[in-house]
């Protein structure tokens, strides 16, 4: 069992100075390194079934440690996002048996509550998404005609989870505390000398995770995550997907307040790469599990933004 230096302490933000970041222009991030009209950016690695292999060899013991939360009303909604769910009994069957059907109507932004998985048409700079597809040009309202998230793959790859709270000794980061890459490398480092490669998914621990359905004011209000140098850091890795247990993987809000979430574009708008938000890591980090096989299949709705999903760890 882990011993915190105090059960609640909260790591407050340190003094540092403020990314100066902008967007690169379409000229300098288009086409996109896996080819011009390519829609499935970090899935490629899928492609690739070294990947697969390599994640199949970490598999010693058969535990399966979940990583998605229950999709409930008790949960976090960041912003106006619902979800309501009408059980209806549809039908008492003929027969002998006298055989009963239920089910279930849904009605919420299933592509972005919950334990979510971001597809590329989720986010955009200004009319302008991943690969320079545009807004104005595949945004119908029936789904989006380029860019859904039916274009992910099955994620079945080493997965790789640095526990950025646990390596500083504490429980959960301060509310707001930026993630620099000096701190994802101090945590890799202290966990063995872990190294990524190129295809993995890496999860990020920060302990935001301890106040879902617990206190959601709180959790929705701002969270501790990547800043924008980390958040490059990453992309130099060469992830297939980025995940965290706090909202949007990045710090909210941004300390350079003249910025709006640029971590979002810079994995998903600039660099095509995938990420995974609202993750339950409480086990994984509680158990010291930092190398797994990393599993999830996006729901495959055609159009959609995104995909409320439920990860599983496989050591």
């Amino acid at each position: 069992m882990r011993h915190m230096a105090v059960a609640t302490v909260l790591l407050s933000a340190p003094a540092i100075a403020l990314a100066q970041w902008n967007l690169p222009p379409e000229s300098q991030r288009c086409p996109s390194k896996w080819g011009a009209g390519d829609e499935r950016g970090s899935g490629n690695h899928m492609k690739n079934p070294q990947n697969v292999l390599r994640a199949a060899k970490l598999i010693k013991t058969g535990e399966v440690i979940e990583l998605g939360y229950v999709l409930g009303p008790g949960m976090p909604f960041f912003g106006p996002r619902i979800l309501n769910m009408q059980p209806k009994r549809t039908f008492m069957n003929t027969g002998r048996n006298t055989r009963g059907s239920n089910e279930e109507m849904f009605t919420g932004e299933f592509g972005q509550i919950g334990t979510q998985f971001d597809g590329f048409a989720h986010q955009s700079h200004g009319d302008s998404h991943y690969n320079c597809f545009k807004t104005s040009e595949i945004a119908t309202r029936n789904g989006f005609t380029k860019l859904g998230v039916q274009n992910a793959p099955t994620f079945f790859t080493r997965g790789v989870l640095i526990d950025v709270a646990g390596s500083k000794g504490v429980e959960m980061l301060g509310d707001t505390y930026e993630i620099t890459p000096e701190d994802l490398q101090q945590a890799l480092a202290k966990q063995g000398n872990m190294k990524l490669q190129p295809g993995d998914a890496v999860i990020i621990n920060t302990g935001w995770g301890k106040l879902w359905a617990k206190d959601n004011a709180r959790f929705v209000k701002s969270c501790p995550g990547v800043g924008v140098k980390a958040a490059e850091w990453l992309v130099k890795q060469d992830p297939m997907i980025v995940g965290s247990d706090n909202w949007p993987v990045g710090v909210r809000p941004n300390p350079d307040k003249e910025l709006s979430g640029p971590d979002h574009q810079i994995f998903l708008v600039v660099n095509g790469i995938h990420l995974l938000e609202n993750m339950k890591l409480d086990e994984l980090a509680a158990k010291r599990v930092y190398e797994f096989a990393f599993m999830m299949q996006p729901l495959k709705i055609k159009g959609g933004s995104g995909s409320t999903v439920a990860p599983i760890a496989v050591r």
